[in-house]
């Protein structure tokens, strides 16, 4: 490990802790030891994504740069090898996949964002498969904004009114359309569709105003279960074009839910408690609200108020007996009455004061009746790892204990108290700010100053603790003319890590606890973790010995496994077992099955999704057997938990940035470097081409002398059957197929999804798996399959054709096409040592993207770029981490004139 974990010195007031064994009782210390072996077996990954922007526009390409993180170890992560990001729109459909390999825990690539996508709210999530053991709840999953100006039509703006009828919810939207210039379309038909929780609640059409708006209106009975959905709006635009657009619906209403929180757990007769409390909007963000506190008799114990996003905290003595409610008041002036917890009438509470920047202060207290000497266990944790355990011997109500902050980890610690029977008795979270904890990162420069296209030389100095350290790091420079920054909720290396990387459920504007470390902020923080759920590992399980489900392996390398069964489905061992590929020139491997079947071809290395044929043979050589491949289910995609960062009107949003980046698109489409996808009239086809479905002809799909469906195959019990007597020249002798120009002597070559078959046999395979069967017999159809179309060819599709793997066609053998590795762009930097006449403008939003930085182990390095043509104020952003693991991220600004 990066760091030793050692017991910090423990500052005891009323209380003495005993170190010695056999104080306590000796099962907890195999407790203690049982959580070490747990995290040991079963590390925890995290990972982040560095971005190069906080938004996007369609044309643009989204840069990013991925830190693996073992969080048990705290070093860059050796678990996995394969990351999986994913660009998911706005139906919970992934559009974009990429496969990336991981290197000393790091990777890198980019999404291209085609002008086929449509504006919206996107998230980018990103995974191992080891990840997902754990559940999406920790995946990397950002929302982000992707806009469109280019090539973009129509562009809305919707607005939503909220108001109570009968016993729901009424929904007043107006919706105006406009185009790209800002003008509106008056006079348009316009055909709507409301969905609440992807059910159609309401259909219509309306017809524009002069200002280019419909009025609709709709309401909501199930307000409590639909809570979200969208508007599909489709507008006719001249010469009948319809373009449509999706506009979310962020809430149903404008109902605020209000919880509050017992800081150990629950209410104790007679202990002073503090409790915090949280308001979140319908939208899924926080709204401050105020209130005071009554007992059972309408006596005032207390009042409160939320300060920020929504939470806050107050401090109540409750008495047994004694129920309790809070009289909420809104910000529309309504007001609620809504009961606190019940209070328990005996029990232990934890009060954790973390506010002081020296010191964590933790007090301990039992209830009147609960008296004489009794030894507790304090048990401090982060990420699974055990700081601190002392036993606590407690006489008095009440033991104060103070932990120095400088021998505590940066993140979140776990506090959990103990009985003397090992159960968990009071819990809470408490967040340690630890700069000293971080990478210290430098950037520097000659000047303050720079001008239009002037050469840049950054210069970079990492260091941990005053000493130089060798260090991965990447870097985005933007100018914020051109992208506003939104330092409270881009991506961030250090709140994605040390912070919403171990929660559950949405943090909205989680960077805001990382830009400073004032008083303010550490209280709001600490209200965080008041209110906000924990689900990382759970004592529970470690008590009762309960191992996770593992259902998914860490993946190390590309591979292609599986079983080879015979006829019966009995295991076939010492099965040779060819693989054979024709990407980037022809390669075989073989292997045998061990005693169960099994085979595994591993430490592959293959780009995109390139096919493979698996044979096997028995030892006699016999080739009826069944291969069955190994697969791993892909990741569903679950519904986004970052309700509140949904953006209704995205392009307005983002308008300045639009503008800017259709001058760069258009520039560049004119210049022959941006390609648009071209939108054609709609044209009746009363007569069309029979094609191939998923079809690998060379000459194109279709394109063939004759072709045979599957339709007109269900008569036959074999493909010999089937091509008899079906395509003029084409004859058939002991299950080959050969055109009678060639006389008999050249057999017609099988190509089967897109892979040669040699010396196969037409009624090995399965007529009921084949699409489509293409004939090429002419000198014009056969001739790009050079000496090996002599014969003719034969392209066989599979119903399965276009999926990772085909379904057993002939025996011993089967067509695989497994997803590899994704290679990403190199980022575009222009050079301007040379003066050259009549350059095209440089209007470029992101100035540099260098995702490969490596400081050496002196701990330096640097990295040059030249600027744009757009002055402003351009901004370097830094993220990354030491080779020991030590987080960093370093904001650095510059001039241009």
């Amino acid at each position: 490990m990066k760091r030793k974990f050692r017991y910090p010195l423990l500052l005891i007031t009323g209380v003495f802790f005993a170190f010695a064994a056999g104080v306590l009782n000796d099962n907890f210390d195999v407790l203690l030891e049982r959580m070490k072996e747990f995290n040991q077996k079963y590390p925890q990954e995290k990972v982040h994504l560095h971005l190069d922007k906080p938004y996007y526009a369609i044309g643009d390409n989204i840069w990013f740069k991925a830190y693996l993180y073992n969080a048990t170890t705290q070093d860059p992560s050796g678990i996995s090898k394969i990351l999986y990001v994913e660009l998911i729109n706005e139906r919970d459909s992934v559009k974009q996949q990429l496969k990336l390999p991981v290197m000393a825990g790091a990777t890198w690539g980019n999404f291209s964002l085609p002008d086929t996508l449509t504006q919206g709210n996107y998230r980018i999530r990103a995974y191992t498969q080891w990840m997902r053991n754990t559940g999406p709840e920790f995946f990397y999953d950002k929302t982000i904004k992707i806009g469109y100006s280019w090539t973009n039509l129509v562009s809305t703006n919707t607005t939503y009114n909220y108001s109570k009828e009968d016993k729901g919810e009424k929904i007043d939207a107006n919706i105006s359309f406009k185009d790209k210039d800002g003008n509106p379309y008056a006079g348009n038909d316009v055909r709507y569709e409301v969905q609440l929780d992807s059910k159609s609640l309401l259909k219509g059409k309306a017809t524009t105003n002069n200002q280019g708006e419909i009025s609709l209106s709709f309401l909501n009975n199930q307000a409590d279960i639909n809570k979200k959905g969208r508007i599909i709006a489709t507008i006719t635009l001249p010469e009948d074009k319809k373009v449509t657009r999706e506009i979310p619906i962020k809430a149903t209403s404008r109902s605020v839910d209000v919880q509050f929180f017992p800081e150990s757990g629950n209410l104790i007769n007679g202990l002073p408690t503090k409790i915090a409390v949280k308001a979140v909007n319908a939208s899924g963000l926080g709204e401050n609200i105020s209130g005071i506190i009554l007992d059972e008799n309408g006596v005032e114990v207390n009042s409160f108020e939320t300060k920020y996003l929504g939470m806050g905290s107050f401090v109540i003595n409750p008495q047994g007996g004694v129920r309790y409610h809070a009289k909420v008041k809104f910000a529309d002036g309504s007001e609620k009455d809504i009961n606190l917890p019940v209070t328990q009438s005996s029990g232990y509470g934890m009060t954790v004061l973390a506010t002081d920047k020296d010191k964590v202060t933790i007090k301990i207290m039992r209830s009147d009746d609960l008296s004489g000497p009794v030894k507790l266990r304090l048990v401090g944790q982060h990420n699974g790892n055990v700081l601190f355990s002392p036993v606590v011997n407690i006489t008095d109500q009440l033991a104060t204990v103070n932990i120095p902050k400088k021998d505590l980890l940066e993140g979140i610690l776990q506090l959990s108290l103990f009985s003397e029977s090992n159960q968990p008795i009071a819990e809470r979270l408490a967040f340690i700010y630890n700069s000293a904890d971080r990478a210290n990162v430098q950037l520097s420069t000659e000047k303050t100053v720079y001008a239009k296209r002037e050469k840049v030389d950054i210069k970079l100095t990492s260091t941990f603790n005053g000493n130089p350290v060798p260090g991965m790091f990447s870097v985005s420079v933007t100018n914020n003319n051109a992208v506003k920054p939104e330092p409270e909720t881009e991506s961030n290396i250090l709140s994605n890590l040390l912070l919403t990387g171990d929660l559950i459920g949405y943090i909205e504007k989680p960077n805001y606890y990382f830009i400073e470390e004032s008083p303010e902020v550490i209280q709001n923080m600490d209200n965080l973790m008041l209110t906000q759920g924990w689900r990382r590992i759970l004592w529970k399980n470690v008590i009762s010995n309960t191992p996770p489900i593992i259902r998914f392996q860490p993946e190390k390398s590309l591979g292609i496994s599986g079983v080879v069964t015979n006829y019966s489905g009995k295991p076939s061992p010492n099965s040779k077992v060819t693989l054979l590929s024709t990407a980037n020139g022809f390669f075989a491997l073989d292997t045998l099955t061990d005693a169960q079947g099994k085979f595994n071809f591993d430490n592959l290395l293959f780009l995109d999704d390139p096919k493979f044929i698996v044979q096997a043979r028995t030892e006699k050589g016999k080739k009826r057997l069944d291969i069955t491949m190994d697969v791993v289910p892909g990741q569903v995609v679950t519904k986004s938990k970052n309700t509140g960062d949904i953006e209704i009107n995205v392009n307005e949003a983002l308008s300045a940035y639009l503008k800017q980046s259709t001058n760069y698109f258009n520039d560049q489409s004119k210049r022959g470097m941006l390609q648009k996808t071209l939108q054609l009239k709609e044209v009746k086809i009363t007569q069309q081409k029979q094609q191939a479905k998923n079809s690998q002809n060379l000459n194109g799909a279709g394109r063939a002398d004759a072709v045979i469906t599957a339709e007109q195959l269900v008569a036959c019990n074999t493909l010999s059957m089937c091509l008899q007597g079906r395509v003029a020249g084409l004859m058939i002798m002991n299950g080959k197929a050969y055109l009678s120009r060639s006389g008999g002597r050249a057999a017609m070559a099988i190509v089967l999804d897109g892979m040669r078959l040699d010396d196969a046999n037409l009624d090995d395979i399965n007529v009921m798996d084949i699409e489509t069967v293409e004939v090429l017999k002419s000198i014009g159809n056969t001739a790009i399959y050079g000496s090996g179309g002599v014969g003719g060819v034969l392209v066989i599709t599979t119903k399965r054709g276009g999926g990772n793997y085909s379904s057993t066609i002939t025996p011993g053998l089967i067509v695989v096409t497994p997803k590899g590795y994704n290679v990403p762009k190199e980022f575009y930097s222009p050079k301007y040592d040379v003066e050259e006449p009549n350059r095209a403008p440089d209007l470029r939003s992101t100035v540099y993207w260098g995702p490969q930085l490596l400081s050496g182990v002196e701990g330096k390095t640097n990295f040059t770029f030249f600027n744009t043509d757009e002055p402003g104020t351009y901004r370097v952003v830094l993220e990354g981490m030491d080779l020991m693991g030590h987080l960093a991220r370093t904001v650095y600004t510059y001039e241009v004139k």
